[in-house]
């Protein structure tokens, strides 16, 4: 999984490159414009057209009968029931490009919550570093230590805890750019990126996780642990990042789903697509 999730790791820092140091909402409406055309050609390519098209033609004409003959229950009921009828039908249709949809949009969206789901750490600011341990692992024996790159400070000693099987450390930010932290947890060397004052849209990795598909899948940021080692993951506490449009506060999801449906819908006759 991981040869995946670094093509599309370099894939989508090359398609957001020209946008870095502008607002975020220029790469937001590049990227949902490309996911509604790419959308589109899935629809087109999986779907019966002809039969969409016929069900919709179906659907209208039953709808025109029920508003012509609305004084004539038999008419009416029967022109209801015809409608059902082709409604369940068109989600019949539909049921097998929104199936082939799902991975490349489940793929997409994990990465673009890289991109647009958190704020960096300013410089003096702090941040939580968490390290997840497995169960069996002896927290209170376990030697763990944290050597933070020039213009990183670590503030305060390990905090272990032991029901969630956790140790903490509280580390500062001094200097701009994506720094490497190196953990010793036992015998296991793991690095951690931090990202402090990057630009308006960069990549920032909140947690890399152990090997594993579905966790690989859904926190692509950065290499995954060893499958082995006694780290389950290891996590920075950034703050959540929100879109600002005309003075509200909008989460990234709501906008990507709104701007690719509507450029879809938008898009769909010049390309001569039923939906």
């Amino acid at each position: 999984m991981w040869f995946v999730n670094s093509f599309l790791n370099k894939f989508f820092s090359l398609l957001f490159s020209p946008f870095r140091h502008l607002n975020p909402w220029f790469g937001m409406v590049f990227v949902s414009f490309l996911t509604g055309l790419l959308m589109l050609l899935i629809f087109r390519l999986t779907s019966n057209q002809a039969g969409i098209k016929n069900v919709k033609d179906k659907i209208k004409a039953h709808l025109l009968e029920l508003r012509l003959f609305n004084d004539n229950l038999n008419v009416s009921l029967k022109a209801q029931s015809q409608i059902l009828r082709y409604n369940l039908r068109y989600i019949g249709y539909s049921f097998k490009p929104l199936l082939v949809m799902i991975i490349p949009l489940i793929l997409i969206l994990v990465q673009l919550n890289v991109w647009f789901g958190y704020e960096p750490i300013l410089p003096g600011e702090s941040a939580i570093l968490k390290v997840k341990l497995e169960e069996t692992a002896k927290l209170l024996e376990l030697p763990a230590t944290v050597e933070p790159p020039v213009g990183i400070m670590v503030e305060t000693p390990a905090l272990r805890v032991e029901d969630e099987k956790e140790i903490d450390w509280r580390i500062r930010a001094d200097s701009r750019g994506v720094h490497e932290l190196n953990l010793k947890i036992g015998g296991q060397t793991s690095m951690k990126s931090i990202a402090v004052g990057v630009g308006p849209l960069d990549r920032i990795s909140p947690i890399m996780v152990k090997r594993g598909l579905l966790r690989e899948v859904l926190y692509p940021g950065e290499k995954p642990l060893p499958s082995s080692g006694l780290v389950k993951s290891i996590e920075i506490s950034y703050s959540p990042k929100r879109m600002n449009l005309f003075g509200l506060r909008v989460h990234w999801l709501i906008a990507y789903f709104a701007l690719s449906i509507i450029i879809g819908f938008a898009l769909k006759r010049p390309f001569k697509v039923e939906i």
